[in-house]
């Protein structure tokens, strides 16, 4: 796995360096542009100047010359071969390290099963007449007994590969009628529950079908005529959708910013680029996290009940280096979740060294902050201060 992972990078990278060269090589005249009066810092095309000619957005074009795209499509290799003037060689030679590039790289996840172990049914056999069911992460209804599939009026109208209670609370009509009094406090917990499970993760193929679904209120906005009550009325729909959103957002925040602030002393946290995240495949999971809200939680709260929070510099390598031994092993992509210290030879967890990393760093920064800044008193040696009952001898004038 790890032969293949590294296979991936560097025909990604073989390919973004080819692109960077012939990109660098190309003048801005040689394909129709002018280069202008002012100082070019840029030697040849700038990146937006050839995804311009390319009919693609500047963000995929970086990620194709940093390697982080491995998939092009051909009609993109063609768009970037007229943008680049290749001839038949170099337009070749582009096909074939984007087809080295895309040998290795990763499928996405398979669904998750939905089988349950007979075990756990025989638990719910057990616990009749007693109402009891078994969700998955993305709220499936995996199996039941006939008091837990009771507790949802009308569910047991859905076929079985239907049942979802995320699904039944936003689309079924008897999900209002049976949470009349706390509808509203259900739907933020679900949507709380739905965000969590996608920022652990983003590509689950079951989570993304069923936000894509429960999204159709989105879609229908756009079909209503402008000026229409039909329209005003999907668009507050969406509005009262979005304020559900932020709510819950907001609601976990304060919860688990509570718990931490209640539980330790001292917390230490990474000040991440957000911006720099967001221009990844996790911008939908980035943004939805709100980092930054929970971050001044954190502040005004530490600052509140006197606990001590520690901000890590964005640029400090947790992800880099080896707890163990503290080498250095380089960058590494954001799917590559575990690894091999070439140091020590310890394995580990992506997120659990770095937790430990965060952990090491947090500390270093508590104790410069509390160390005396000047120098320590020195005590004087005897003969130089004071009198010791013997006269002063007598000077010159």
């Amino acid at each position: 796995m790890a032969s293949e992972q590294s296979t991936s990078r560097s025909g990604g990278m073989e390919l973004g360096r080819f692109l960077y060269a012939r990109r660098t090589q190309t003048r801005p005249d040689q394909v129709g542009l002018t280069a202008g009066t002012g100082l070019r810092r840029t030697p040849g095309l700038r990146r937006e100047e050839l995804a311009t000619l390319a009919g693609m957005s500047i963000d995929y074009y970086v990620r194709l010359e940093r390697g982080k795209e491995t998939r092009p499509s051909p009609s993109v290799l063609d768009a970037l071969a007229r943008a680049l003037r290749l001839d038949d060689a170099e337009h070749r030679h582009l096909r074939e390290l984007a087809t080295q590039a895309a040998r290795y790289a990763p499928e996405l996840p398979p669904p998750p099963s939905r089988t349950v172990r007979p075990h756990l049914k025989l638990v719910l056999e057990t616990l009749r007449p007693s109402p009891a069911y078994i969700i998955s992460r993305s709220m499936d209804l995996l199996a039941w007994n006939p008091g837990g599939l009771a507790l949802y009026a009308g569910l047991a109208d859905w076929p079985a590969t239907q049942r979802n209670l995320a699904r039944y609370l936003f689309l079924h009509p008897a999900a209002r009628t049976l949470f009349r009094d706390d509808w509203e406090y259900q739907v933020r917990g679900c949507v709380a529950r739905l965000r969590a499970q996608a920022g652990l993760d983003p590509d689950a193929p079951d989570l993304t079908s069923l936000v894509g679904e429960l999204k159709r209120s989105q879609r229908e906005l756009s079909r209503k005529q402008k000026g229409s009550k039909n329209r005003e009325k999907a668009r507050l729909k969406v509005a009262r959708a979005h304020a559900q959103v932020t709510d819950a957002r907001r609601e976990f925040h304060h919860q688990l910013s509570t718990k931490l602030i209640r539980d330790n002393q001292a917390i230490g946290v990474e000040d991440l680029a957000v911006k720099g995240l967001a221009r990844t495949r996790l911008a939908k999971s980035v943004h939805d996290a709100g980092w930054a809200q929970f971050v001044a939680m954190l502040e005004y709260k530490a600052a509140r009940y006197g606990r001590t929070l520690v901000k890590i510099g964005r640029f400090e390598p947790t992800s880099q280096t080896c707890s163990a031994c503290g080498i250095k092993n380089g960058p590494k992509p954001l799917n590559v979740r575990e690894w091999t210290c070439t140091a020590c030879g310890t394995l580990h967890d992506r997120d659990h060294n770095a937790a430990i990393n965060v952990k090491t760093a947090a500390g270093l920064a508590v104790t410069a902050c509390g160390a005396p800044v000047r120098p320590g008193l020195v005590p004087a040696q005897r003969e130089e201060t004071g009198s010791h009952g013997s006269p002063p001898e007598p000077r010159a004038a």
